[in-house]
């Protein structure tokens, strides 16, 4: 299976391109966006090793995780990042990281209703889950925006930057997703 382009009114989700890495390596090496991911520095090494670390070729094989840029459509210009994991052939985990410039204008909830719609009409996956800090508001009220349902609190169950801390899991079945 190849990675899809889906398309919104504003953006496209696609394969990552060599263009991108400049961009995904600024954003990523930000404070902000770097506190609740498992990175603290990030280079635009990191960036290309990440991007010759996966096979497209292969997108959808069960285990592995896969990026997909999120881009203006207009301007094709990189704002944020949607990763892919392929649990088996029924689910899905997602994650999402959307540049700082960006936040605050529904890209993420665009990009994600629209991988969605993808997964759940096209993939017929049966459950995405997603796994977020319990202190990222932002993303767990995305995720609650978007029909998820809070399956768990994990208390302290990661030792992350020097502390432990708390996540929560989301989770959404197909039967309970409202298609757009």
């Amino acid at each position: 299976m190849n990675p899809p382009v889906l398309e919104t009114k504003k953006l496209v989700l696609r394969a990552f391109e060599t263009k991108d890495l400049a961009l995904f390596a600024q954003y990523r090496a930000e404070q902000s966006v770097a506190q609740y991911q498992s990175w603290t520095h990030y280079t635009y090494q990191d960036a290309i090793e990440l991007f010759q670390s996966m096979d497209y070729a292969t997108f959808g094989s069960t285990g592995n995780w896969y990026q997909l840029a999120i881009t203006l459509s207009e301007t094709d210009e990189l704002v944020g990042d949607l990763a892919i994991h392929f649990i088996d052939n029924e689910q899905l985990e997602i994650g999402f990281t959307v540049a700082p410039a960006y936040q605050g204008q529904h890209v993420a909830f665009q990009a994600v209703s629209r991988f969605l719609n993808y997964a759940f009409a096209d993939l017929n996956i049966h459950r995405v889950i997603a796994i977020t800090d319990s202190k990222n508001s932002a993303s767990f009220r995305l995720l609650e925006k978007l029909g998820f349902r809070r399956e768990a609190h994990f208390v302290q169950n990661i030792f992350f930057k020097g502390a432990w801390g708390d996540e929560y899991l989301y989770a959404l079945l197909q039967s309970e997703y409202s298609f757009s």
